[in-house]
């Protein structure tokens, strides 16, 4: 017999699909476009109502980067972005959105390896971040990283792949999750079309729904209107944009104005259906955290 720590009891974090449209998360890299400029597009994604960034504290050599991704990661380290100005752009954005949540995604060796896990998790929370993802975490650093991000009350992203994950690695993300889940639609690199897993997601979907009460998002190879409609028929939560919104950002700075290329990438995936709010996680708000145990 042994205690098993998981994370808190999800709370609601989309405002969930309707019959017209899925929720929508979009990818970008902390400093590409530099923050003044990402200021505004994030603005723009609020306006547009969507729900939530994925912010990424660029590090190098990720084997999941497609060529898009890997050169705005690129761009971001060669102006020096690290951890600690990320968050002050998170701060930032977080001024400027009422609707658009942030989830901060990091990578342990490049960002956290060197800190204390503790505090940079409650660092994460107080630059007002709603939840955070943590790529290449040692599995030895789990229970302490779902200790930390409880006790500083900020909702955990897990991950797993649609056909390739273990039933262990699923089962993990699902009892781990207390964001969301990010459900990764084909092994690989960022930026291939994905319409063949996009046939077949549903019945991961269905899987993990089975096991967690937290919302799932599909990602890798969602670049359309159609694709998030795809993703909302197949039963996910919401669906993750990376490679086209990056994309428009590059384009932009090609062409001199990022915002515009920007904001013809927003009106490309047809977000006028408005939703209501999720309840805004603030801290010292919401009742305190519920641990479960599991009993084996």
């Amino acid at each position: 017999m042994s205690d098993v720590l998981t994370a808190p009891e999800p709370r609601a974090f989309f405002a969930g699909p309707t019959h017209d449209r899925s929720g929508v998360v979009l990818f970008l890299n902390a400093g590409d476009p530099p923050d003044d400029t990402m200021v505004e597009i994030v603005r723009m994604m609020d306006e547009a109502r969507v729900d939530c960034l994925e912010l990424a504290v660029p590090f190098p050599d990720s084997f999941t980067d497609g060529p898009v991704v890997r050169r705005s990661a690129d761009r971001s380290l060669h102006q020096k972005v690290d951890l600690s100005s990320a968050l002050a752009l998170v701060s930032r954005l977080r001024a400027v959105t009422t609707h658009t949540r942030i989830a901060l995604l990091v990578d342990w060796s490049h960002s956290l390896k060197r800190r204390d896990l503790g505090e940079a998790v409650s660092a994460v929370r107080a630059a007002g971040a709603d939840a955070l993802l943590v790529h290449g975490l040692p599995p030895v650093l789990r229970s302490p990283f779902l200790d930390a991000s409880t006790a500083a009350d900020l909702p955990v992203v897990t991950t797993c792949y649609h056909g390739t994950s273990t039933d262990e690695t699923v089962s993990a993300a699902a009892r781990e999750a207390s964001a969301y889940v990010y459900l990764v639609a084909r092994y690989g690199r960022s930026g291939t079309r994905s319409a063949d897993a996009l046939r077949s997601v549903d019945a991961s979907i269905a899987r993990i729904r089975s096991l967690t009460a937290a919302p799932i998002a599909v990602g890798f190879g969602i670049a359309t209107a159609e694709d998030v409609a795809a993703v909302r028929r197949a039963g996910a939560d919401a669906a993750i944009i990376g490679t086209a919104c990056v994309e428009s950002i590059e384009r932009g700075l090609r062409e001199g104005d990022v915002v515009r290329s920007f904001s013809r990438f927003l009106d490309s995936l047809d977000l006028e259906h408005p939703q209501a709010d999720p309840p805004r996680i603030t801290p010292g708000t919401e009742p305190g955290p519920t641990i479960r145990t599991t009993q084996h």
